[in-house]
């Protein structure tokens, strides 16, 4: 019996983690949420310009989250920048995929994703390394992290111009054919 445990948990362990959305192609899906944001974000006091990067900023076939990079005024309040990021991540979630919202100043510098959390207090959880300092801000940047090339020339603007530093990939107009500008 341990032996065809120890065998499950090592095939378990060799599998790579992979997403699985409950849609067959959740690109779609996911560019209509980041449109979404992108709609409601761009007219937020403080919001700079707004990039697509990760999976869905490439061909992956079966792109594993929404990423969405904003660049804002250091002094902005974050709390609703953090309630749509929320939105976003909950149209992600439908799909059993996820979705991020990472934050950079108008210098380039990478300051921390929001805070996935509605209300901002101490949690074992939470993984920022200044936890309620900043509300709204998870500045976890000892887990993640984005190099100032990202920062700086994202793969994909979106606001407040739509600029592709790369091959855009299939779909990106979205399922319903709106534009982010």
């Amino acid at each position: 019996m341990k032996e065809a445990d120890s065998l499950m948990a090592r095939r378990r362990n060799s599998r790579p983690l992979a997403p699985r959305p409950s849609v067959p192609d959740p690109r779609p899906r996911l560019l209509d949420a980041v449109l979404a944001f992108v709609g409601a974000a761009r007219s937020t006091p403080g919001v700079l310009r707004i990039a697509l990067i990760g999976s869905l900023a490439t061909d992956k076939p079966v792109p594993k989250d929404a990423d969405v990079l904003v660049t804002i005024d250091t002094d902005m309040d974050l709390a609703p920048l953090a309630r749509l990021g929320r939105r976003l991540q909950g149209r992600a979630q439908t799909i059993n995929l996820g979705a991020d919202i990472f934050l950079a100043d108008a210098v380039g510098r990478y300051l921390g994703r929001i805070c996935h959390y509605r209300e901002c207090r101490p949690r074992l959880a939470c993984r920022a390394l200044s936890c309620g300092l900043r509300q709204r801000l998870n500045d976890d940047r000892q887990i993640v992290t984005l190099s100032p090339t990202l920062v700086g020339a994202p793969p994909i603007d979106l606001w407040p111009r739509i600029v592709a530093r790369c091959a855009v990939p299939r779909g990106h107009a979205g399922a319903s054919g709106r534009e982010a500008g």
